[in-house]
C-alpha cells in the first residue's frame, strides 16, 4: 500500500505541475561552448570528458574550417598557454562520436589555424603562446549532435626508433633474373606503421636494368631479418655489382623516423 501511495502522490504532483504551467527544465550548452568562455587547460597532461550533445555552432567555428571538415557541429573550446618550445598533441579519438580537432592562434576574425584533423591534431608550440583547441562533431558518422567527448592534450611522443642494415652481398637467380637483397631492421614497439623499400640498378651490356621491391616489417624492439625480391623492369639481373637505394620509415602517433642509404651490392650465385 505504501508503494501505491507513493506512485499516486507522484502522479498527482505531476498533474499539479502541468496544471500550474511550470515549464520543464531545459538542458544547457557546456560552459565552454563558445570562444569567449573557453576552458583554460591548467597543466599538461590534460584529460577530460564532456557531454557535448547541447553544444552549439557559431561563426567563430566556421572561421576555423580551413581544412574542409564536413560540419562544425557541437563545438567546445579550450585554451592552452605553452610553457616550452615543444610539440603537442590533442587527441579526441576516444569520443563516442566522430570528433575533429582544430588548433589555432589569434582571435575571432583573425584566427590562424595551425593544425586540424579527424580524431586529433598535432602542432609545434612556442613557449608563452596561447593556443585555442576546439573539438567539433564533424558528422562523418552520419548524424547526431555531439555526444560523450573525450580529450587528451599532452606533449607529443618522440618518433619510433629505427635502425636498418643492408648486406653488402645479394643473390640473383640466373633463370628468372630476380635479385634478392637483405639485411636487418629494428623498430621500436611504439611504431604504428613501418615498411622498407629497395631499388636496384645494374649495368648489363648496353642496358641499365632497374627494379623495385618492398616489404612490411615487424616492430617489436628487436633486430629482425628482412629480404626483398627485385624484378628487373626492363631485363634480367646478372652477377656482379649493382647500385642499391634502400628506404625505410617507421611512424608513431606523432612523428616518423626515416632511413635512407645508397650503396653498391655484389650479386652472386643462385638462390
Amino acid at each position: 500500500m505504501k508503494v501505491f501511495h507513493g506512485l499516486a502522490l507522484a502522479a498527482a504532483t505531476a498533474v499539479m505541475t502541468v496544471g500550474l504551467g511550470v515549464p520543464p527544465a531545459l538542458a544547457a550548452p557546456p560552459s565552454n561552448d563558445v570562444y569567449a568562455s573557453a576552458e583554460v587547460i591548467p597543466a599538461i597532461p590534460f584529460t577530460t570528458t564532456l557531454d557535448t550533445t547541447e553544444a552549439t555552432t557559431d561563426a567563430d567555428d566556421a572561421e576555423l574550417n580551413v581544412c574542409g571538415a564536413p560540419a562544425m557541429d557541437a563545438s567546445v573550446w579550450y585554451s592552452f598557454t605553452a610553457t616550452g618550445d615543444e610539440a603537442y598533441i590533442a587527441d579526441a579519438s576516444a569520443s563516442d562520436y566522430s570528433a575533429g580537432v582544430f588548433v589555432a592562434t589569434g582571435a575571432p576574425g583573425a584566427f590562424t589555424v595551425l593544425a586540424c584533423g579527424p580524431g586529433g591534431a598535432m602542432w609545434q608550440a612556442t613557449a608563452g603562446e596561447t593556443y585555442w583547441i576546439v573539438v567539433i562533431d564533424d558528422q562523418q558518422d552520419g548524424g547526431g549532435n555531439g555526444g560523450s567527448m573525450s580529450l587528451v592534450v599532452d606533449v607529443a611522443p618522440p618518433p619510433p626508433t629505427l635502425e636498418v642494415t643492408v648486406n653488402p652481398t645479394g643473390r640473383f637467380d640466373a633463370r628468372t633474373g630476380i635479385a634478392t637483397i637483405s639485411g636487418t631492421l629494428l623498430c621500436s614497439e611504439d611504431a604504428e606503421v613501418a615498411f622498407l623499400e629497395a631499388q636496384l640498378t645494374q649495368r648489363v651490356g648496353r642496358l641499365l636494368i632497374r627494379g623495385f621491391g618492398a616489404t612490411g616489417v615487424v616492430c617489436d624492439g628487436t633486430a629482425q631479418p628482412w629480404s626483398v625480391d627485385i624484378f628487373g623492369d626492363n631485363g634480367l639481373f646478372k652477377g656482379g655489382k649493382a647500385a642499391s637505394v634502400t628506404f625505410s620509415i617507421a611512424c608513431g602517433t606523432a612523428f616518423c623516423s626515416e632511413y635512407f642509404a645508397e650503396q653498391t651490392i655484389q650479386l652472386k650465385g643462385k638462390r
